[in-house]
This record gives structure tokens, sequence and C-alpha cells, in this order.
């Protein structure tokens, strides 16, 4: 299946912010901060160049991004690799680079260093299997403290399930971008739940914060509110 690659690198940021992490590391952008002895948007974008995307389309505030990174994977890019200038928000930070894209279209952020190609293809493979326009992909509770028990303790609570947002989401078609103005004022939404009432209503603000009903309950009720079938992808 063609797919392209969209990483907004710091499009969650103001243009010319300082992030704390970056501050620390004595890099200009987050994702320039090591991990594992390379840039953090270096793995994601060899996961990236290892699946059968055709092009990676990254969008930045950090115009020095590719000078700044001198990772192998660059090179190994190639032309493949496309960079951006990212707007001053994320939603239309992922409107302006899916303009260069072709569908179907799977974006993630370029601090996700635990993505592989094989979830890629996962992930890729379940929206396929469930037939809809737009995939959220997420982590089980057990499943990520199984391999990470000292990890994280905030995840997004319903009656069946409890789960992690992995950042990542696919865009099976360019009418399905409607989906991404649930960004529009940031994500992050299970630290700052009143984004989740910005961006989906407050009855699911609700279902979010007493974990109502199961799981595929909240995704069919924000499938109707922004006009697009989405699916939880695991």
């Amino acid at each position: 299946m063609r797919r392209e690659r969209f990483d907004p690198d710091s499009g969650r940021r103001r243009p010319g912010a300082v992030d704390a992490l970056a501050e620390a590391y004595g890099v200009a952008d987050k994702c320039l901060v090591p991990v594992a002895g390379r840039p953090m948007i270096a793995h994601v974008l060899e996961s990236a160049a290892d699946s059968d995307a055709e092009r990676v389309i990254v969008s930045t505030h950090h115009a020095d991004l590719l000078s700044d990174l001198k990772d192998p994977v660059v090179d190994l890019l190639g032309d493949r690799l496309v960079v951006l200038a990212a707007a001053d928000n994320l939603a239309d930070s992922v409107l302006l680079a899916a303009g260069e894209a072709s569908f179907p279209l799977l974006i993630t952020t370029a601090d996700n260093c635990l993505l592989t190609p094989a979830t890629i293809a996962e992930i890729d493979a379940e929206a396929a299997r469930l037939q809809v326009e737009a995939g959220v992909a997420l982590a089980r509770r057990e499943d990520v403290l199984a391999v990470h028990p000292e990890g994280q303790r905030r995840f997004y609570e319903f009656s069946d399930v409890a789960v992690s947002n992995c950042n990542a989401y696919w865009i099976g078609h360019r009418g399905a971008l409607k989906a991404a103005e649930a960004f529009r004022g940031g994500g992050q939404f299970v630290k700052k739940p009143i984004r989740v009432m910005q961006a989906f209503g407050f009855i699911n603000l609700l279902r979010f914060r007493f974990g109502l009903g199961p799981i595929h309950h909240i995704f069919r009720r924000i499938s109707r509110h922004v006009k697009v079938e989405v699916a939880r992808c695991w």
C-alpha cells in the first residue's frame, strides 16, 4: 500500500519557544536530543526509511534541522526526505505537509523513538482491515507496563480498557484530514483535559474524564463529531 510519512518535529510549539529538554542538552530543538547515541528524530527517520514509505515529510520550525542533525539517515533517505517549514500550530502544520503528500498518510512525532518499521506496517494493515478513514495507534496499559513497569502512570481510562496514545495517526484519504482539526488547540489530551472539550465537545470530555462506556463508543462519538470515521489501531 502506498504511504507517506509526516513527522511534525516541533509543530506543537510556538516558533522561537525554547524547549526545556533541548536546552538541558544544549541542542537547538527537542528532536535533536540524543537517545541511545543518536538524535531522537534519527530513530524515527530510520524506521521510515526501512518502511515502504515513498516520501518522508518533516515539518519543523528549526530551519537548520538537516545541517544540525548530522546523521547517516539523511543520506539513507536521500530524495525521499522532504523538509517543510511548520505553521504556527499543529493542525495547520499537518494540513500544509499533507498538501505535499499522497495517501494513505501516517503522521507521527519526531520524538517517537519506539516506532519501528514493523509497527508502521501493523498500523497500516489494521487500518486497512477495519476499512476506516482514519486511525489512532494506541497501546493497552497492561502491554505498556509489561515492558516498562516504572514508566508512565497516566492512561485514557474506559470501562473496558485503559490505553496510552502512541503518537501515530493514519489518514486514509485527503478528505479525512478534517480529523486534524482536533489538534488545532494542541495535543497531550491526557495531561490537559480541557483540550478534549475544545476538540471533541463537552460530552466527550466527560466520557474521557470519567471513563464512561467502552472505548468503541467514544470512537463512534468522536467520528460523528469530526465527521470522519476514526478507529483505534493496536
